[in-house]
């Protein structure tokens, strides 16, 4: 069986990365005003330089910036677009046992709109730096309205919810095309809501305040159709899907089968990196529903802890997903990202890298 040569790798991961020591403190001067913003940019360069070589170094064919210059997966990226603020607030969906800070979101003004963004720097470091593919990721469009309803979307800019989904879609085509534009050819919206939409419990959440949980993955699939309906030929377009992930802990429960067939037929993806290193994320049955042509990256590997798993156990799991979908369209990586926030999870970076690395040897081992 071939390598492959365009993404989603045999050996991939989610995204972000622990944050070293250096660079925490560098953040934690910034915000105490004891150091410039191009201080903690340079300290940023740096520390994103040193873990691009690493990446490339242990075998990844594909390497992020670590999401080093982000606080969290979303709001960075969020609240930085046309008419969306990001402001400190309470949270809504609790996480077991520990509880970030309560960042949130909303609608200021008319979304449709994209007159630029700082991660189309972020990214441009990254590709000048890599000579293996660079990859960006960015939240799902879902992740603007999941979390809050109708809350984040005032009444007197969008009476009706159905122009805020389009313009939304709008937005994202618009963002999309920039990063393609800038070079950009391996792109991953991370999506938690189809999966928290599994939950019975969250499920419920969503119905109580008005929303309808049976409605909100076509209306989800389609701003994701509508934000990937612009770009060139030869750009991967991957999907992440997780339950939750600060520091170590998670959100929801539930297998994949309620979301399945939107999820691998209405949406026009080419890949999807699929949570499944606990029971939480239920069997590989659903994939069952993932056509031809597409491919599935196994999140086997935890990013939750630092134990290391055993490469026959994976390869046994890997073996078992291949019933279900043939193991040439089949990669392995990390659960999620290391640190979908900046505080990041419980394990130390060289368990981090250790689990990369087996990564690489195990898709060796199984694929060649």
């Amino acid at each position: 069986m071939s390598h492959r040569t365009t993404p989603p790798f045999r050996a991939d991961h989610v995204g972000s990365l622990l944050r070293p020591a250096a660079l925490k403190q560098a953040r934690l001067k910034r915000e105490r005003g004891e150091i410039a913003a191009d201080a903690l940019r340079g300290i940023e360069d740096r520390e994103i330089e040193t873990i691009i070589k690493r990446q490339e170094d242990i075998g990844l064919k594909a390497v992020t910036d670590g999401e080093f210059r982000r606080a969290f997966w979303n709001y960075d990226f969020l609240g930085a677009l046309d008419g969306v603020e990001a402001y400190l607030g309470e949270r809504k969906i609790k996480f077991e046992g520990v509880n970030p800070k309560p960042m949130m979101l909303r609608v200021t003004g008319k979304l449709g709109t994209f007159s630029g963004h700082p991660m189309l720097e972020h990214f441009k470091f990254i590709k000048a730096r890599t000579r293996v593919v660079p990859k960006m990721t960015m939240p799902s469009p879902s992740s603007l309205h999941f979390r809050y309803g109708r809350d984040a979307v005032p009444e007197a800019i969008y009476p009706n919810m159905a122009d805020f989904y389009r313009d939304l879609g709008q937005t994202y085509r618009k963002a999309v095309r920039a990063f393609a534009d800038a070079g950009c050819r391996y792109l991953q919206l991370d999506e938690v809501n189809f999966t928290y939409l599994c939950d019975p419990k969250l499920r419920a959440q969503v119905a109580n305040r008005g929303d309808d949980p049976e409605k909100l993955p076509q209306i989800y699939a389609g701003m994701i159709n509508s934000a990937i309906s612009d770009i060139p030929p030869d750009m991967t377009i991957a999907m992440h899907l997780c339950r939750g992930n600060f520091q170590s802990t998670f959100v929801a429960s539930g297998g994949y089968e309620p979301v399945a067939e939107i999820l691998f037929n209405s949406i026009k993806v080419h890949g999807y990196f699929m949570e499944y290193d606990s029971d939480r994320a239920g069997g590989f049955e659903p994939l069952r529903f993932v056509p031809k042509g597409k491919t599935v990256v196994l999140g086997l590997v935890t990013s939750k802890s630092g134990r290391l798993e055993s490469k026959d156990e994976l390869k046994r799991r890997i073996d078992q997903a291949a019933k279900f979908v043939p193991l040439e369209r089949l990669c392995l990586s990390p659960q999620c990202g290391f640190a979908s926030t900046e505080e990041g999870n419980i394990l130390a970076e060289d368990e981090q890298w250790a689990k990369l690395k087996m990564i690489v040897e195990v898709a060796e081992e199984m694929w060649g």
